[in-house]
């Protein structure tokens, strides 16, 4: 009897084969399953130096912006971040662009057999199977070793001591600003969460450390003691001289490791992304060997954070009204949004789109935006572990008043809610122009709004 061949896998196929996994969202304190996939598929991570780059807020941005800059300088480049925004296959770029939907597949199907392997050892031990964030995390390893790449730029999934990127021993360990997230799983202080996302830093690095809460920063600082690594600091060693704005985004003077760089301009708005270009310089530089009297080219730090990109932060998809899409999902970086459309935006109606996942301090993120909507519409998103709308409608009624919150039970109506609640307010003359929609709450969210603006992923 002949056997069919079995069909060949698509993208959607190998994404349900990694959604029966165990989520991402939820962590397991070893890396010893990584450790074992690695030596089966040959320790790819070790083929190419790393920047890695953890942290609470700011990582994604950071990680684009090394990117960018690293490019231009004239390397070849390996990005992983996480979460996706559209699909997938954003989590793994090459050269700034996310990688072919049939290499990603061909990538899995090349390492799927050594999972396998992993899995039944470590269930025979009374372990558990690969998480899909672990798995992802070593096709990453091996599109970039198959490239190749001269430099990967590996951003944390969650925390950093026991993430399975930790697997890389990074030559610039980057942390981005600490607060209060998934205290589940890293500790219910900033200090203790800072304690945990400091195991990136090991010895032989360069710790690059943005500006953080004291706590924290001294967390990390006991790291750097202990690993006798060599550290710079945001406000210290670098730092953001001037900022103002500039159409389309912002223009900067950056102190950086090796001397001022004047003159840059940043397309994206917010003084955090400013925080964020200061930080990811400071780590080119450190890779590089930059330094006092060693800087690097200016005209290509220019040309890099000129052609820098973040989706899903601040991101405008529409004119007439304004949509702006960001994908602020905790309190600090609710925060953030609302400081930057209070400072970069003059708004004379602005409304909100919200959906917010269930396991997130959405109490903390409604407060944080309480003063940046004239009128807010809560929603779902796509994901399963959005919180319900009726749900959702409560807490917004507690913190925006009831007068100001309306509800619509799918994000595309949700938006189309709000574009006319935007555009019925505006004044007599004034038309759309002065109105605007922010869609936000979850990465998630981002994604979503993305999508239906026909963005393609990115």
């Amino acid at each position: 009897m002949i056997v069919p061949d079995s069909p060949p896998l698509t993208l959607a196929a190998v994404e349900d084969l990694m959604n029966a996994r165990r989520p991402e969202t939820q962590i397991s304190p070893t890396t010893a399953r990584m450790v074992a996939l690695m030596d089966l598929i040959g320790n790819p991570q070790r083929a190419y130096p790393v920047i890695q780059v953890a942290g609470t807020n700011g990582k994604t941005s950071t990680a684009r912006m090394i990117d960018a800059l690293v490019t231009r300088v004239g390397l070849r480049t390996g990005r992983f971040i996480s979460p996706h925004l559209q699909s997938v296959t954003e989590r793994i770029s090459l050269d700034g662009e996310p990688i072919d939907p049939e290499l990603y597949v061909s990538i899995y199907s090349d390492i799927a057999p050594y999972v396998d392997l992993v899995d039944a050892a470590s269930m025979q031990d009374g372990g558990i199977a690969l998480s899909k964030f672990e798995i992802l995390t070593a096709m990453a390893f091996a599109a970039f070793a198959d490239a190749p790449v001269d430099v990967a730029i590996i951003e944390v999934g969650l925390g950093g001591t026991w993430d399975s990127t930790n697997v890389a021993d990074a030559k610039i360990a980057v942390v981005t600003p600490i607060g209060l997230d998934h205290q589940d799983f890293l500790g219910n202080t900033v200090a203790e969460i800072a304690s945990v996302k400091a195991g990136i830093i090991k010895s032989d690095a360069v710790a690059i450390i943005a500006r953080q809460q004291p706590e924290a920063m001294d967390s990390l600082l006991r790291r750097t003691v202990e690993m006798d690594v060599a550290v710079a600091r945001q406000g210290s060693e670098f730092d953001v001289l001037e900022r103002s704005f500039a159409v389309g985004g912002q223009r900067l003077s950056l102190q950086g490791l090796g001397g001022v760089y004047d003159d840059i301009f940043l397309p994206l708005a917010g003084e955090h992304q400013a925080e964020n270009a200061s930080v990811a310089l400071a780590a080119v530089e450190a890779f590089f060997g930059a330094g006092a009297g060693r800087q690097l080219d200016v005209a290509a730090i220019q040309d890099g954070f000129a052609a820098a990109s973040s989706p899903g932060r601040l991101e405008r998809v529409r004119t007439s009204p304004t949509i702006l899409i960001d994908a602020a999902h905790n309190p600090d970086g609710a925060a953030a949004l609302a400081k930057a459309l209070a400072a970069e935006f003059s708004f004379a109606r602005l409304v909100g789109v919200i959906a917010v996942m269930a396991d997130k301090d959405v109490a903390g993120i409604l407060t944080a935006l309480a003063d940046s909507f004239d009128e807010v519409v809560v929603t779902v998103n796509s994901s399963p572990r959005s919180m319900p709308v009726a749900d959702l409608a409560d807490l917004a009624v507690e913190i925006f008043g009831e007068e100001k919150v309306h509800t619509a039970d799918r994000m595309d109506h949700a938006i189309a809610l709000a574009v006319d609640l935007a555009e019925g307010a505006a004044e007599p003359g004034e038309g759309a122009a002065g109105s605007g929609v922010v869609i936000t709450g979850s990465v998630v969210s981002a994604g979503d709004g993305r999508a239906l603006a026909g963005l393609r992923p990115a």
